[in-house]
């Protein structure tokens, strides 16, 4: 009995002295490492694993960080992925958050030492980028955003909006109901398909003065097509002015000017240029930053929702206004390269990567992306793919780091349009790590 390996099993504070397991105490915390290590000297214990292999062991069964969330490549061609967290941040933005992890200056003025207006700095960076708007102000998300400017203009009155834009976009998530949601009463006009600008104007016509704004909603991730009319910001906003009523316009995707890949995506600065009183939208869709809801239009009404009681509940963190400033001034997010991308330049890596890969085994074909996110519903994006054996798709989304693509006519296409040149290799080495895996199973 003496010679059984099983006496000789670590004990655990000499494991938790080894070099590589203090480096994972520093990054993953004490307890969680001693449980998992529990865990490898039971089994040692029991002579399922070697004591030599104590530290081994340990440092393969612990995972990589303290946050379950993985890192995905996007080779599907969606530009904004919801299921993927919609934009990914710039290599500025990320930068951003991670020195605005410590103390910041979020809310002081280092000049005076006195209190000052938190965020200023992102705030001048959004209304720089958007001059046509009177003032800006950011909420946690784009349906906080129009949430707020309802319950603050139209509580317990009337919203008068299209029927054909009462939407449902993903999770279930609708618009009329977050509407009733903050006391608001929906005043629908039109039909799915045909609205008029009297159908509006009688609908204002209302002696008892219930009727608190305007509203007009992008439908999103959905098109109705031939025999349609439709009411324009333009004709909106002067209706607007003739009844003093204010002129909301929630354009979803939070492009901020025209874009000449996406000429039928409304853009903030137009629309304000319209006349709309209130523009909101996403942060991270179009605009490529963080997850933010931006309010931008009349100084008056903007200033009305921030000082709003409710609008401490839909503030956003220092986090997110760093990201957000970077995003502004900083160089081309992800999402704006992916969408000014060259389709020959898409082809020319994709050949590239089909040769590392192998002859017989990866394929380079022309392919088309989508903006996502509920952008530009129905616009393709010419790009290129990288085609491999469908049953390659779950290994390569287990992979480390995961690679999730699209089934397409029976191949698996890894979409370059959302992949970043310097991931290129990351693919390559994904892809054969795949078919080893495959080969040795």
């Amino acid at each position: 009995m003496s010679d059984d390996p099983r006496r000789r099993t670590p004990r655990t504070d000499a494991v938790l002295a080894e070099p590589a397991v203090a480096d994972a105490v520093a990054r993953l915390g004490r307890d969680r490492v001693k449980e998992v290590l529990r865990t490898v000297l039971d089994a040692c214990r029991r002579g399922e694993v070697p004591p030599e292999d104590v530290v081994r062991r340990l440092l393969d069964a612990l995972p990589g960080s303290t946050a379950s969330l993985r890192p995905v490549v996007n080779a599907t061609g969606v530009v904004v992925h919801t299921n993927l967290g919609r934009a990914p941040l710039s290599g500025a933005a990320t930068e951003a958050v991670v020195r605005a992890a410590g103390p910041t200056d979020v809310e002081l003025d280092l000049a005076t030492g006195r209190r000052g207006r938190r965020g200023a700095a992102a705030m001048a960076a959004l209304a720089a980028a958007v001059p046509d708007a009177g003032d800006v102000h950011v909420v946690n998300n784009g349906a906080a955003a129009l949430g707020l400017a309802a319950l603050a203009l139209a509580a317990g009155r009337r919203i008068v909006i299209a029927r054909g834009e009462l939407v449902e976009i993903g999770d279930g998530f609708r618009i009329p109901e977050l509407l009733e949601s903050v006391g608001a009463e929906l005043r629908e006009v039109g039909t799915t398909n045909r609205v008029r600008l009297a159908d509006y104007e009688e609908a204002i016509d209302d002696p008892d003065g219930r009727v608190a704004l305007l509203l007009k909603v992008h439908p999103s991730n959905f098109r109705v097509e031939g025999f349609t009319s439709a009411v324009s910001v333009a004709e909106l906003a002067g209706l607007g002015a003739r009844t003093g009523l204010p002129l909301v316009v929630d354009i979803g995707s939070g492009l901020l000017a025209p874009h000449p890949r996406l000429p039928d995506e409304p853009d903030a600065t137009t629309v304000l240029r319209q006349g709309a009183s209130l523009v909101t939208a996403s942060g991270d869709k179009l605009l490529g930053g963080p997850q933010a809801g931006l309010l931008l239009g009349d100084a008056a009404l903007v200033h009305r929702l921030r000082r709003h009681p409710f609008a401490r509940a839909l503030r956003v963190d220092k986090l997110t206004l760093a990201a957000l400033e970077a995003t502004l001034t900083g160089p081309p997010s992800p999402v704006a390269l992916a969408l000014a991308s060259r389709p020959e330049e898409l082809r020319d890596r994709a050949r590239a990567l089909a040769d590392a890969i192998g002859p017989g085994l990866a394929t380079a074909v022309a392919s088309e992306g989508r903006v996502g996110g509920g952008g530009a519903p129905g616009v393709p994006l010419p790009s290129a793919a990288v085609a491999v054996a469908p049953d390659l798709a779950t290994p390569l989304r287990l992979g480390d780091p995961a690679v999730v693509g699209h089934v397409h006519d029976g191949r698996l296409l890894l979409d370059l349009l959302t992949v970043p040149p310097d991931q290129d290799a990351v693919i390559v080495k994904a892809v054969l790590a795949a078919l080893e895996r495959g080969a040795t199973g």
